[in-house]
């Protein structure tokens, strides 16, 4: 597969360019962001650029940039082993042009090894990190923790807390609520984001049949999750990314309202940047 651009390399020439002053994090639609810290160390998270397996699964959104236009990059982080959060055309490149580390779980090396990104790609084992949870990376001025994840539909999945100065960021993958309460409880979660999308006819994978399909989130499990993690600001994702599976975040404001957390919800759209200083 060749990853093309709809946006040529605007986004990864604003995102070298940047001098935050605190963490500055970007949208790439999907559940990939880009995380840059006024250190200047740069993470990207679960960076998807395919377009799906039509017609079984249908990128709505533009495919932001090229992963060869990506010239730094300290870590790439996959949260579980999912096509679109492990993903060798997406993410090998950006370990090959960069020397970037590689941080996923086993069910996630599972898939590298699947892909054979040693050697269809110019990525060297060195590269190549497990995680699980309880572990802590140290990315230049960033600490990352891995803490647990429940998505039913993912063997081994994470999510990542990261520590900076600026404040406190999480990433929650795809998973529902059941596993973040001791999360909320050990860090003081300034953003959080957590996948959102509704419920939609899918075809099987095996059968090719349209069946009732829930993958993320809905409007009370992501305010639930949200409290769960006791977040200040909720970001939702996913709900842009997939036809069928689409849906419109603002609702959001009314589940969140009765409840003490999120005290903000924030909407972004791909390419957008969010701050947090």
């Amino acid at each position: 597969m060749t990853v093309e651009s709809d946006w040529d390399d605007w986004l990864p020439r604003a995102v070298e360019s940047a001098t935050p002053d605190g963490l500055a994090i970007w949208y790439l639609g999907c559940n990939g962001f880009i995380v840059k810290s006024s250190g200047g160390t740069t993470v990207f998270i679960d960076p998807y650029l395919g377009t799906g397996d039509p017609p079984r699964t249908v990128r709505m959104v533009p495919v932001p940039f090229n992963p060869e236009d990506i010239t730094e990059c300290d870590a790439v982080l996959g949260t579980h082993e999912h096509t679109d959060h492990v993903h060798g055309p997406s993410q090998a490149p950006i370990l090959a042009g960069t020397g970037a580390d590689y941080y996923t779980t086993d069910s996630g090396h599972d898939v590298i090894r699947e892909e054979a990104w040693l050697e269809n790609y110019s990525v060297t084992d060195d590269q190549l990190h497990e995680v699980t949870e309880g572990d802590t990376l140290e990315i230049g001025d960033l600490t990352v923790h891995v803490e647990p994840a429940n998505d039913p539909d993912a063997e081994h999945p994470v999510s990542y807390v990261f520590e900076h100065d600026a404040g406190t960021f999480f990433h929650g993958g795809d998973a529902r609520p059941g596993e973040f309460e001791s999360v909320g409880e050990r860090y003081d979660i300034d953003v959080g984001v957590l996948a959102f999308g509704t419920v939609g006819m899918i075809d099987d994978k095996e059968t090719g049949e349209p069946t009732r399909t829930q993958w993320y989130n809905d409007e009370n499990m992501i305010i639930e999750a949200a409290n769960e993690l006791q977040l200040d600001t909720l970001i939702p994702t996913h709900w842009d990314m997939w036809k069928g599976m689409t849906t419109e975040p603002t609702v959001l404001h009314n589940h969140a309202n009765s409840f003490a957390h999120p005290s903000t919800l924030s909407i972004v759209e791909i390419g957008d940047r969010y701050d947090l200083d």
